[in-house]
This record gives structure tokens, C-alpha cells and sequence, in this order.
């Protein structure tokens, strides 16, 4: 695997972590998207 093939990975495992708590009423949308948008802020900073 490579550096980005683990950042992706990564990112994957993160949002479907986030997806799953918003489903199961652990977290409303707005932080639910707040999360989200920092973990694609951690992507793209991992893939430069």
C-alpha cells in the first residue's frame, strides 16, 4: 500500500465511523458534517 492508498483508507474508516454515530442520533447534522469536512481536510493535507 502506498501513503495515500493508507490516507484514503483512513478517511474511508473515519467517515463511516461519523455516518454510522449520525444514524444511531449520537451526533446532529451540523456536527456530523463539521467532522466530516475535517477529516476531508486531513485527506487532502495526507495527498499533497
Amino acid at each position: 500500500m502506498t501513503d495515500t492508498d493508507d490516507a484514503v483508507e483512513a478517511f474511508l474508516s473515519q467517515a463511516d465511523s461519523v455516518i454510522e454515530d449520525y444514524e444511531n442520533g449520537y451526533v446532529d447534522p451540523d456536527a456530523a458534517l463539521s467532522t466530516l469536512e475535517h477529516h476531508i481536510e486531513i485527506l487532502r493535507e495526507e495527498t499533497d
